[in-house]
């Protein structure tokens, strides 16, 4: 049988999920900027009502995706929207006169891969794309640190003080579901940790799925578009192997997690702003902060990136002529962050 010709051949699909902060972005960057001779395109999502992540992909300005090959899906996870905005927006990359020749889906750091790769289960979507892999990004000093992981001994003392209480962790949750979906695991952030913990980690995370799926150590998402490209996984023929804490659930909500973006007044001292939501992130055990800020006197734009209370920030670009310097973060808590006192302490 002769291979089918480019125009009807199945366009992969990888899939790249990830907890907050786990380093997407930055990963994908590093694709786009390694990857040869394939036109590109991305759809990117986000939960919080500012793209961040799209605004930092546009700026790349690589000729391997153009930005019109970069679709922006705020304000929800595709998990939970796949027929209402993910479909619609694969048609109209399909739709394209150049038809991008691998589309990579950055989905939100609360998303559920599982759901999204049922969708290329669906006739109309089957028989025009493939999950070329499932890659999982995870934040390797998040987990050293504890942060998907209960108290053993605070769940015990819940426990005694009452039976009837509800022990679920969502973060937990989450970060396994991501987990349990992957062709391809990527411990990033590894230089944050000892070397003997980088291992640690990867065999806890190995001996917790039941397949075999490959871990690859990183710092900074760095790691060549041919490692993550061209697995070939089709993985929405292999949903069974792919378990979920949330398997026979109608629905996935993300009741466990708010949002809010903070707008924020010109800064004269960057140092001491990230200084002063680190403090607050510290305070109100804030998951994520990210945004962009306008500094007094600097023709740049900052781009302040934080996971719990760690944080770091970058000049990415120059304001755009006409552009209006806004400061705006987004904040991501779990449900009943105080909203009020930390938009007090950022007023302060």
């Amino acid at each position: 049988m002769n291979p089918p010709t480019p125009s009807l051949a199945k366009v992969p699909v990888t899939i790249v999920t990830g907890f907050l902060g786990a380093g997407k972005t930055t990963l994908i960057r590093h694709v786009l900027e390694t990857v040869r001779g394939r036109r590109l395109a991305l759809i990117v999502n986000e939960f919080g009502d500012v793209g961040v992540d799209g605004e930092i992909l546009k700026a790349c300005g690589v000729e391997s995706c153009p930005e019109e090959n970069i679709v922006e899906l705020a304000n929800g996870c595709l998990c939970c929207t796949v027929a209402d905005d993910f479909v619609p927006a694969i048609e109209a990359l399909l739709a394209h006169p150049n038809r991008p020749d691998h589309i990579i889906v950055e989905t939100s750091g609360l998303a559920l891969p599982k759901p999204l790769v049922k969708a290329f289960d669906w006739p109309p979507v089957r028989a025009r794309l493939t999950v070329d892999g499932v890659i999982a990004v995870v934040d390797a000093a998040a987990v050293s640190d504890g942060r998907f992981a209960d108290d053993p001994e605070a769940v015990q003392a819940q426990r005694a003080a009452d039976e009837a209480v509800d022990h679920d962790n969502p973060l937990e949750e989450v970060y396994e579901d991501q987990l349990l979906c992957a062709d391809l695991i990527i411990l990033n952030k590894a230089d944050l940790i000892a070397t003997d913990e980088v291992g640690r980690i990867g065999a806890e995370i190995g001996a917790a799925i039941p397949r075999a799926v490959k871990i690859v150590a990183t710092r900074d998402g760095k790691i060549d578009a041919a490692v993550l490209l061209g697995l070939g996984a089709a993985a929405e023929d292999d949903l069974a192997a792919r378990p979920s804490h949330h398997d026979g659930e109608a629905d996935h909500d993300h009741d466990d997690f708010d949002s809010f973006v903070v707008e924020l007044a010109e800064t004269v001292d960057p140092s001491a702003l990230v200084s002063r939501l680190a403090d607050i992130a510290a305070a109100h055990d804030v998951l994520r902060m990210k945004g962009f800020v306008a500094v007094a006197g600097k023709p740049m734009r900052l781009l302040v990136q934080g996971v719990g209370t760690r944080f770091r920030r970058d000049f990415d670009r120059a304001w755009a002529t006409g552009e209006a310097r806004r400061s705006r973060l987004v904040v991501i808590g779990r449900k009943g962050i105080d909203r009020a006192a930390i938009e007090a302490a950022l007023a302060a």
